[in-house]
Formats: structure tokens, C-alpha cells, sequence
């Protein structure tokens, strides 16, 4: 009896975790806030204490960095309009009690847009700077016929890169690419 109830008590703190894990990576402020420290860490020559860029004036209370990162996450979620985002926005009233309006925002993302391709750059680098390509490998695509695949010519200047040949076992053929 107290075997079955500690598997049951596994069984459920798995189950938790891994609805918790699902809930968090689609909770808009959580992905905002995780985004908001990794731009605090590429931005510190950039932006003073505050997170805004210097420049004469009000202090905003929703910070520069701040702006970038919800532009960030937005297009990272897949959040095109800026009315769905702040739609969705609207359920942490009380996790950003300084956020902006709409047009204040739309505003701010337009004078911050140097801030965040420099901030894009550099976490770029940062992945990987030695690279200039990057192969995404998500599904087999095929390059040429495997008739015409010793006369293809496409890719093979370099030999980490070159094309190969492979099997796609949910479309059950040989394939090269």
C-alpha cells in the first residue's frame, strides 16, 4: 500500500511539472521576463541603470529594454498584431503595472529599433560567431534526384556542408540533400 502511494505521489509531481513546464513556455510575462534579463546582459554599454537609452527628458517607467524585450517575445510567440498583444496583456495588470499603451508603445518600439538589432546582433554572436551559414535541421529536403546526385554540384564546396545521402522513414524513401 505505501509503494503504490509513493508511485502515485511520483506519478502526480511528474504530471505537475510537466504542466507547469507547458503553462510557463506560453505565459507571455514569463517568456517577458526571462527575455528582459538576457537583454540586460547584451545591453550594458548601451543603455544606463534604468534600462533606457540617455537622452534628455521624463525618465518613461517602462523601460527602454523593457520595450525591446516585449518586442522580442511578441514576435517570438508568434504574436503579429499589436492589438492581440495587448489583448493578451491585459491578464498581467498586476505583474507590469507600468505598462504602456498602445501607441506609446508603438512609438517607443519605432525610436528603439537601433537598440534591438544591435541587441539581436550581438546575442547572435554570442551563439555562435564563428559560423556564417546556419543549417536548420528540421525536416529532409531533398536536393536533387539520387539519378542525379553524383553530378550535382550544389553544396559541395565545402565538406562539412555538403549535401549526403539519407532515408526519411515517414515518407519511406531514400532521398539526397
Amino acid at each position: 500500500k505505501e509503494k503504490l502511494y509513493i508511485q502515485e505521489f511520483i506519478c502526480n509531481l511528474v504530471l505537475l511539472n510537466t504542466l507547469s513546464y507547458k503553462i510557463s513556455m506560453h505565459n507571455l510575462y514569463t517568456n517577458f521576463v526571462k527575455i528582459l534579463d538576457i537583454c540586460k546582459l547584451f545591453s550594458k554599454d548601451l543603455v544606463n541603470e534604468q534600462g533606457n537609452i540617455p537622452r534628455p527628458g521624463v525618465v518613461p517607467r517602462f523601460s527602454d529594454l523593457e520595450i525591446v524585450s516585449l518586442s522580442i517575445v511578441s514576435e517570438a510567440m508568434g504574436i503579429d498584431s499589436e492589438c492581440l498583444l495587448f489583448a493578451k496583456l491585459k491578464e498581467y495588470g498586476k505583474e507590469m503595472p507600468n505598462l504602456i499603451s498602445r501607441r506609446q508603445y508603438n512609438d517607443r518600439r519605432k525610436l528603439t529599433s537601433n537598440l534591438c538589432d544591435t541587441i539581436r546582433k550581438r546575442m547572435a554572436l554570442e551563439i555562435d560567431g564563428t559560423e556564417d551559414y546556419f543549417c536548420i535541421d528540421s525536416k529532409p529536403i531533398e536536393v536533387c534526384r539520387l539519378s542525379r546526385s553524383k553530378r550535382c554540384k550544389m553544396g559541395k564546396d565545402e565538406y562539412r556542408t555538403a549535401p549526403a545521402y539519407g532515408y526519411c522513414a515517414s515518407q519511406g524513401a531514400y532521398y539526397y540533400g
